[in-house]
């Protein structure tokens, strides 16, 4: 088997599919890494599951369960498991041995008492190593017989102690093959720790290295730096691994406790926006891995240089976009083609004077990166929005036989540029308010990283609306002066949405403007400019429209009423506050399946319009997510606005076929 110059491990936890995870096992193999480790989290998936499909499924790498509780998991229990997994990967298991965060036992109804810990995880490892060898161990209970394994001999498997106390790195020291250093460890207080470590092991009477070091580096790869950091500060992961760094530890890296207790208080108020903005860069290098794969690979070396034998770097995000680069910094740390290592200080100051990440990027990768600004900043998911009505108004004006497809397509292509213009104006006018920040839950932040200046944002949000007002004209040409004013009050709503002087967004009147502008404005508008007359039956169609269009919004605010509060964003959902905006969201989004059950009832639909109840999953799901947000899991709604879009966009095409089908059998 292929393997790299230095020992280099990856961490995964019991999360998502356990194929993915044997697939990225074993592409971690093919790279050369030593081991793969699965952490054992309380209240995920259980880690001996992935470690043995692992070991099934993956030859040539060491698997590693670090680290299981011997709190939650008796020895004896972890001795039987451990012989089954040696049967399936003979001499490629490592087993990680701790107590587990101690609130994680309260809340579990466990005791845990810090001066027996140590004794316990002490007897464990005895009791571990009698049963793999076949030895018999006391009974628990007198006048018991003593416990006979039934299970051959196991392959010798090194037990690493994860823990940071002095005394767990004492036993370390005495007992241990390994010493596992907790996440979020910083580079001198690792140095301490080591240094405990190895006298415990000279006064044992061992060599000096008997302990092999190890330990999980929380890790974010992107394009640059500065993207990793702004993505990492997002995580409630990162933000609350932030919050219960030691006083110790903190004191070690250069900051001060207080920083701490106050990005906890957030945490545990889900308020991970708050949170995010308290976390300065400087926390995150001292704490974690953020930067480019070849960043990663030269800040692992130095966790190596402070004498971490084997770094396990622990991507934040266990999706496939982010494993891949995290492999190939461990594949390049482990290859030894990083940089020579560097002082931690000097490193951060090389970087912070490096030149911009774009200039690392050949020709094909720039125009990618300002390809998916320009997309980001259009925001794709809300064009929903636009066609929706225009397409219904279609459906409805072929039912009745009065379509013409060239008009159609012309109204379409101007509502739709409307809206991209909008998007573009409302995201410049709220980064000037204050309103978006780096850690703000937008859709896009193409303005606060820099990946498009204002000024092109500008200009090409004032192009597009003269590129929406020439298809206007057009259409004026044919259907009269009556386009004319209706295209002038979709400018000023869409341009005056969040810019000045009307700054609608920001006076609570964002709620019945996007109804009237994206329900019957656009349908009734559409409807006209496509079949040259009015109908009684477009106002009522666009009615369904409308609600779910402003259902969006709604959402959005609501999401956003305590960043749209310090502001002094004085929006819908931050006027009537969080309980009657869940009513009004669940409101919204009901009234308008009703609204076309009571229209087909009344007979000014076809039955075939009902088809769009198909949509009903989608309804049910947005409900049960604002109901948990309205319960205190924010994180519920942190997508409530695309969710909802998706909702429109399924409904409005239902909608649009019904329609269309009930003019074929009408």
């Amino acid at each position: 088997m292929f393997e790299l110059a230095r020992s280099v491990g990856i961490g995964f936890a019991g999360r998502g599919k356990v194929s993915d995870v044997v697939r990225w096992a074993d592409d971690a193999r093919r790279r050369g890494l030593h081991s793969v480790w699965i952490h054992d989290t309380p209240y995920e998936r259980d880690a001996v599951t992935y470690a043995s499909a692992i070991a099934a499924q993956v030859p040539d790498i060491d698997i590693a369960l670090g680290a299981l509780s011997a709190n939650t998991r008796h020895p004896a229990l972890i001795a039987m498991t451990v012989s089954a997994l040696d049967e399936m990967a003979p001499g490629r298991i490592r087993l990680g041995l701790g107590t587990t965060i101690p609130i994680r036992l309260s809340q579990m109804g466990l005791p845990y008492n810090p001066d027996t810990a140590v004794e316990q995880v002490s007897d464990a490892i005895d009791l571990l190593r009698t049963m793999w060898a076949g030895g018999r161990i006391p009974s628990a209970t007198p006048n018991l017989p003593p416990i006979q394994p039934m299970f051959p001999p196991v392959h010798r498997v090194p037990i690493y102690v994860a823990a940071y106390r002095t005394a767990f790195l004492e036993l370390a020291g005495r007992k241990a093959d390994g010493y596992l250093s907790r996440p979020a460890e910083s580079i001198p207080n690792l140095k301490r720790l080591i240094a405990k470590l190895r006298k415990a092991s000279l006064e044992a009477g061992r060599d000096e290295r008997a302990v092999s070091v190890s330990g999980y580096l929380l890790t974010l790869v992107d394009k640059s730096r500065r993207a990793a950091l702004n993505r990492a500060k997002r995580e409630p992961f990162v933000i609350y691994m932030m919050s219960i760094l030691s006083n110790f530890s903190l004191h070690q890296a250069g900051f001060e406790a207080e920083l701490r207790d106050r990005i906890g208080a957030a945490w545990r108020a889900e308020d991970y926006h708050k949170a995010a903005e308290l976390i300065p860069d400087e926390m995150l290098d001292a704490f974690m891995l953020c930067g480019t794969s070849e960043e990663v690979a030269e800040a692992a070396a130095r966790y190596n240089d402070a004498g971490m034998d084997m770094p396990i770097l622990q991507p934040i995000l266990q999706e496939d976009e982010h494993i891949q680069p995290i492999l190939e910094a461990a594949e390049l740390y482990g290859s030894l083609a990083v940089k020579e290592t560097v002082p931690v200080a000097a490193a951060r100051e090389s970087i912070a004077v490096a030149s911009d990440p774009l200039d690392r990027l050949n020709p094909f990768e720039k125009a990618w990166r300002k390809f998916s600004a320009w997309t980001e900043i259009a925001r794709p998911f809300s064009l929903t929005g636009a066609y929706t009505p225009v397409a219904v108004a279609g459906a409805l004006a072929f039912a009745q036989g009065k379509f013409n497809l060239q008009l159609f397509i012309i109204s379409l292509a101007s509502t739709v540029l409307l809206q991209i213009g909008a998007n573009i104006i409302n995201e410049i006018y709220d980064v000037r308010n204050g309103v978006d920040s780096i850690t703000s839950p937008r859709a896009s932040q193409t303005l606060l990283k820099g990946r498009i200046k204002e000024s092109e944002a500008f200009k090409l949000g004032i192009f597009i609306f003269g590129l929406a007002s020439l298809l206007g004209i057009g259409m004026a040409f044919v259907r009269g002066w009556s386009v004319i004013v209706l295209g002038v009050l979709g400018l000023i709503a869409c341009y005056g949405y969040t810019a000045p002087p009307f700054q609608f967004k920001y006076k609570a009147a964002g709620i019945p403007l996007v109804f009237t502008l994206m329900g019957p404005l656009t349908v009734i508008g559409a409807y006209y400019v496509i079949t040259g007359t009015w109908d009684i039956n477009a106002f009522i169609v666009s009615i369904p429209i409308g609600l779910l269009i402003t259902a969006v919004l709604h959402g959005n605010e609501w999401r956003d009423i305590a960043d749209d509060a310090r502001y002094g964003v004085g929006t819908f959902a931050a006027q009537i506050g969080r309980r009657w905006s869940f009513l009004a969201y669940v409101g919204f989004i009901t009234a308008a399946f009703l609204s076309v059950v009571i229209a087909v009832l009344f007979r000014d639909l076809p039955v075939t319009s009902l088809l769009a109840l198909f949509s009903l999953p989608l309804l049910v799901r947005s409900v049960q997510a604002s109901a948990m947000g309205i319960n205190g899991q924010q994180r519920a709604i942190a997508k409530i606005d695309i969710e909802t879009a998706q909702l429109h966009a399924v409904f409005g095409m239902l909608l649009v076929i019904g329609l269309a089908l009930g003019g074929i059998h009408g």
